[in-house]
């Protein structure tokens, strides 16, 4: 059997998990998450970087940051995962759905701009497989509208934007480390603050509501609820494994890269016949090699290729069932303007293995048994 994903493992994350219970401090902000954190800003070029729970906890802070109320407007693309809606939703926003552009499965900054009112208070755009939206043209529409933009780039670490790193570009990102990303600790997540008037209160916000980090940096006597919060810290624990995974960065990109490049040539003569679609990376754009997908001609091939390869013992997956259609996405939002491409896109798409050590071999089988189903 050939899975889907297999969490990034690297070897070395017994040891330093030992060493983290050896240090006797397992919540957040150890030396684990420092080192992480210091990894973050140096690498990326991060202005300030958190380390939270989730990725959904890293949003959850963006809504509570952006202070996004009861009859505001965020606009985002339906294509996305039910975090990237639901963070705002649960402020009392109004979500307002978008199309996205067929060749990335990135949100289309033509489709933010018809849809913003006198209400939109956010654009929230998701860099989907590790490949970045228009940035130039979505932070002019937010300037122009004077909105605050939030990256939602789970996907994106190690993925650039004309040598920008993916979540420093808005005024906030959020990260997510959870197993089925390129580097992993089970469940986690980083924000990004790209604006400082925010680092303040996002301190607070991650601490309960708190003036914690204040009062352990010696600025107060003792600490109090200063504001609204909760419980965003990410645990020793988590950080100390993903700390191994951070310290292995490159390796890990150009592992998945030769998988992808792998997945790209193999299956080239195929996307030459016009049998399926092979995904499309701008030139502008540096990428992770997150997900490999295709696209076949409509869904009923689709769900012909994957049992295909199930009965080859090959495991695929497809992905988001677009928000708008959903019952929450229906109660929480609307879906502005034409959905010329979310749902008929979504339909045709088939994400293929492809994880950390994934063998050579075992890419070639993927890649020869799509070639034989398109051969019957």
């Amino acid at each position: 059997m050939i899975p889907f994903n297999i969490p990034c493992y690297i070897g070395e994350e017994d040891t330093a998990i030992r060493d983290a219970i050896g240090k006797q401090k397992l919540s957040g902000n150890g030396a684990y998450g420092k080192k992480c954190i210091q990894w973050l800003e140096e690498k990326m070029h991060v202005q300030k970087a958190m380390l939270t729970p989730s990725c959904t906890a890293a949003l959850e802070m963006a809504a509570l940051l952006t202070e996004v109320k009861e009859g505001d407007e965020v606009i985002m693309p339906s294509y996305t995962f039910v975090s990237t809606a639901n963070a705002f939703a649960l402020r009392g926003a109004k979500i307002v759905f978008v199309d996205v552009e067929p060749e990335t499965m990135n949100v289309d900054p033509e489709q933010i701009a018809a849809a913003i009112t006198e209400k939109t208070k956010v654009i929230v755009v998701v860099h989907y497989a590790g490949v970045s939206c228009d940035m130039d043209s979505i932070m002019a529409l937010a300037e122009k509208h004077h909105l605050w933009v939030v990256e939602d780039a789970a996907q994106g670490l190690m993925s650039f934007y004309k040598g920008k790193a993916l979540g420093t570009i808005g005024h906030l990102g959020t990260i997510s480390f959870h197993e089925t990303k390129n580097y992993v600790c089970g469940e986690g997540g980083a924000l990004y603050i790209n604006d400082p008037s925010f680092v303040e209160r996002a301190e607070m916000i991650q601490e309960k509501g708190t003036d914690r980090s204040q009062f352990i940096r010696g600025e107060v006597d003792k600490y109090s609820w200063r504001d609204i919060g909760s419980s965003y810290l990410l645990s020793e624990l988590n950080a100390a494994y993903l700390s191994v995974q951070l310290d292995h960065a490159e390796a890990i990109n150009e592992n998945r890269l030769e998988t992808w490049k792998m997945y790209q040539d193999g299956l080239a003569d195929l996307a030459d016949a016009g049998k399926l679609e092979l995904p499309y990376i701008p030139e502008d754009r540096a990428f992770n090699g997150h997900i490999f997908f295709i696209k076949t001609r409509n869904a009923e091939v689709r769900g012909l290729l994957i049992d295909y390869l199930k009965q080859r013992d090959i495991i695929t997956a497809t992905h988001y069932v677009p928000l708008h259609s959903s019952v929450a996405g229906k109660q929480c939002g609307v879906f502005a303007g034409e959905d010329r491409y979310t749902t008929i896109e979504s339909e045709r798409l088939v994400r293929l293995p492809l994880y950390y050590g994934i063998s050579k071999g075992d890419v070639e089988y993927v890649i020869q048994s799509i070639q034989q189903f398109y051969a019957q």
